[in-house]
């Protein structure tokens, strides 16, 4: 399966604009792509400025938003209990299913996963059990920001506790005139998590445009090549 397991520090931290600049990058660039989000849930907030996680994905892969995440829920909590909330169980047997059906020889996939490693998708199945499931190589996508030295190095020791493989890490959003707070945490993450380390610089809005432009300063291609680590 070619591709790529986009995970997170936490909610909020940027990886579905990873995911998205990813997807809009190698698309720009000729590959063909697919986009899987195993769940969405928060479908029920009020709309701001970004669309939901699968719409965004789905624009930039070129793809219908109901192929891109097929579990949605409207409630904004994890997904285990979203499900329980509307009744609607989450069979694994099936989740894994479909996340292994959108690989093909003939695209590269890019799945993202919901808030970080040990959110619970069911009851005793988590973020970080799928990606072992795929056999996928990570990104960690994280914020430049105070603590997250911590939570990134934590994502990294529960990453390779269950023998997955990290690319790299992702700060975003990078400023264009980071702190010196910002070039040691990016130096300190480097270091002590023994990682690659590279920047998303902000990106104004949901624009494929941008998100392509942004995406391909990532080195996207080796990150592919079979022997990337």
């Amino acid at each position: 399966m070619r591709g790529l397991f986009v995970t997170g520090t936490g909610t909020g931290v940027g990886k579905t604009i990873v995911s998205a600049a990813l997807l809009a990058a190698m698309r720009v660039a000729g590959e063909a792509v697919y986009a899987h989000k195993p769940v969405v849930t928060g479908l029920a907030e009020p709309p701001g400025d970004w669309p939901p996680d699968h719409e965004l994905l789905a624009e930039a892969a070129g793809m219908e938003p109901g192929n891109v995440a097929p579990l949605r829920f409207e409630p904004a909590v994890s997904p285990h209990l979203a499900a329980a909330l509307t009744g609607r169980p989450i069979e694994v047997g099936a989740l894994v299913a479909r996340a292994r059906a959108a690989g093909s020889a003939s695209h590269t996939l890019i799945v993202e996963g919901v808030g970080g490693l040990l959110v619970p998708l069911a009851e005793d199945f988590t973020v970080r059990d799928l990606a072992v499931e795929l056999g996928m190589p990570l990104l960690i996508a994280a914020s430049p920001a105070l603590g997250t030295i911590n939570h990134t190095l934590l994502t990294l020791q529960v990453a390779r506790a269950a023998g997955l493989e990290v690319h790299a890490v992702v700060l975003t959003p990078w400023p264009q005139t980071p702190s010196k707070m910002e070039i040691s945490n990016h130096q300190t993450i480097a270091r002590l998590g023994r990682v690659e380390v590279d920047v998303l610089p902000r990106v104004s809005g949901p624009d494929p445009a941008e998100l392509a432009e942004v995406g391909g300063e990532l080195p996207w291609r080796r990150w592919l090549e079979p022997s990337a680590l």
